[in-house]
């Protein structure tokens, strides 16, 4: 059985204990493998960390660090503390043994709770994979990390620390319709010893990160292009670094799917870069507007999802945004978050098939622009 296989069945186990999950586990098995930081967004009582633990538990022999953050948590407590017999003999030596740096698969819960003493260090690890203290410097092990949140920072010094997660994902309770199979599967799950879980080793996954390199992006390149300045334009903040480090979500995604070239139904990868939840909904309008017409049987699962929208419900944003408008008092940023929704309501207009209710909302959406070209 080959690598991606493995991959495949660790990620299609941990699917089936987790109802309602599948959107997350298949991004954290596309950070694994484009080697990517990953980001979760949500409550407590989401599973965040359940998920990543018998998700590490596929990495055979490979060593879980899972940390709950205060803003009181010191470095001896993530990166281990000063080896007393070397500091005897004068040295300034950390005993790693069972702390991050030595962890393959690294989960940092409520993570904007970091406070200065470990920032440095964390904000190091996150992007360069490397620990620094005092004299000391190693590499390390880590195929990927996830940091957990309930918020979003509202510190600026924290920006740094969300910006080293590439893709961001919110995790939220699962559709009522599913409880049922929630209370079992997790019943079931507090049963199972994992005796029978699909594993791949560590070093397997090492061999698809560097076979990852070797995936054709030229098909699809200038496309991306487009993307980018059409995302940016859109007041979507991507920056050269991100731009280029994005590529590694794409290739990952023709990977997983047993592809060496990328295709334009990879960039639903895309639509979990946003910065703001206020952006979730226009990423995912813009991207599966993109999308929509390149699905084919080679696609990621994951981009089959363009649901096709309800048309009473667009009806309802474009009249609740008109009235927005039209009671004026709006700010700069305000005018721009109706007109980026007003956009992502356009894009998902186009895919209701009956054609009496897209004509008659795209004629409300032409109003509200006229409207909002009259103020300029």
């Amino acid at each position: 059985m080959n690598s991606i296989s493995k991959l495949n069945q660790v990620l299609v186990y941990v699917k089936e204990s987790f109802v309602g999950k599948d959107e997350i586990i298949d991004l954290l098995g596309i950070s694994l493998l484009a080697r990517e930081n990953a980001f979760l967004l949500g409550p407590p009582g989401t599973a965040k960390s359940a998920i990543i633990r018998m998700l590490a538990k596929g990495v055979e022999n490979g060593n879980n660090f899972e940390y709950l953050l205060t803003r009181f948590t010191e470095p001896n407590e993530i990166f281990g503390p000063f080896d007393i017999r070397k500091l005897k003999d004068g040295e300034l030596v950390t005993n790693t043994e069972g702390m991050m740096p030595e962890a393959s698969m690294v989960f940092l819960d409520e993570i904007f709770n970091a406070n200065s003493a470990i920032l440095n260090s964390l904000l190091m690890a996150l992007n360069e994979r490397i620990f620094r203290r005092g004299k000391e410097t190693r590499k390390l092990p880590a195929l990927m990390f996830v940091g957990a949140s309930n918020v979003l920072p509202e510190d600026e010094t924290l920006n740094a620390l969300l910006d080293r997660f590439l893709i961001r994902v919110k995790c939220d309770y699962v559709n009522p319709d599913l409880l049922e199979n929630v209370l079992v599967g997790g019943w079931n799950l507090q049963r199972d010893d994992d005796a029978t879980m699909p594993t791949i080793t560590p070093k397997e996954i090492q061999e698809l990160q560097q076979l990852s390199k070797t995936v054709d992006l030229t098909t699809i390149r200038k496309q991306y292009v487009d993307l980018i300045h059409n995302l940016r334009n859109t007041g979507i903040k991507i920056s050269d670094r991100r731009a280029v480090k994005i590529q590694n979500l794409l290739v990952a995604s023709a990977l997983i799917c047993g592809r060496m070239e990328v295709i334009p139904s990879d960039f639903w990868v895309m639509k979990y870069i946003w910065d703001t939840e206020e952006q979730i909904e226009i990423l995912a309008g813009i991207i599966d507007g993109v999308i929509g017409k390149e699905i084919s049987p080679q696609s990621h699962p994951q981009a089959l999802f363009n649901k096709v929208p309800n048309s009473e419900e667009l009806v309802k944003e474009v009249l609740m945004l008109t009235e927005k408008w039209d009671n004026g008092g709006l700010t700069f940023e305000e005018q721009n978050v109706i007109k980026d929704k007003l956009r992502y309501v356009q894009n998902r207009s186009g895919w209701i098939k009956n054609q009496e209710h897209r004509q008659h909302i795209e004629q409300k959406i032409e109003t509200l622009w006229h409207k909002i070209l009259q103020t300029i």
